[in-house]
């Protein structure tokens, strides 16, 4: 005879079993996201040509946007491996859009190691913790990966060690800005019209009113 699940086995297998809004909310986060880092890598091209940019390294402070649907996934769905699908499946959009980028399907490699970057953190904590300071650990570790894989895929003999420390110096900071406080406002906002009741954001902005 079995034994009866305990109360930690029905916790883990609620958190690792997808439901089917799960899903969709990843796909749905994949195809907006997605279509927003095309067009930012059509922004690009442009801007890190730009004199505020002059010293190459610091054209990581560019790479916040695409580090958004991982972090945004993960805060939202809260289940082991929605941070990393989400960015995977946002990356592998941007690069299906008609034009595609000028990266070509290669930003599936980029789209791994940054959504690995956020899941790491979110997993360490146990997906037990998605606050303002979680999600800014999220958007860094995942530009600071990031920055790691570019130093050998685009900047490998361009780039001597200060230039890298201070590109993954650059990365890691718009990733705690811009995808890790930017993504967390973002869900907030989403949470406040009430599209994410069915989520941990819009319960836990209930719970607050009920206090």
């Amino acid at each position: 005879m079995s034994a009866a699940p305990t109360t930690h086995d029905t916790a883990v297998s609620r958190l690792v079993r997808y439901r089917t809004i799960d899903l969709v909310t990843i796909a749905t986060l994949a195809v907006a996201l997605g279509v927003t880092f095309w067009a930012w890598g059509k922004a690009y091209a442009g801007l890190n040509g730009i004199a505020v940019f002059s010293y190459p390294p610091s054209v990581g402070l560019l790479g916040g946007p695409w580090l958004l649907a991982g972090v945004m996934g993960g805060l939202i769905i809260r289940r082991p491996g929605a941070a990393l699908a989400t960015e995977v499946a946002a990356a592998a959009v941007s690069g299906l859009v008609p034009g595609g980028t000028e990266w070509g399907m290669s930003v599936l490699v980029s789209g791994f190691w940054q959504g690995l970057g956020a899941e790491v953190v979110v997993a360490i904590l146990l997906y037990r913790r998605f606050g303002l300071p979680v999600a800014m650990l999220m958007g860094a570790a995942a530009g600071a990966i990031e920055s790691v894989y570019e130093w050998f895929a685009f900047y490998d003999g361009v780039f001597d060690t200060g230039d890298r420390l201070a590109h993954l110096g650059f990365f890691a900071l718009s990733g705690a800005v811009v995808a890790g406080a930017g993504g967390w406002l973002l869900t907030q906002a989403l949470a406040r019209a009430g599209v994410l009741d069915s989520f941990g954001p819009g319960r836990d902005l209930l719970a607050r009113h009920e206090v």
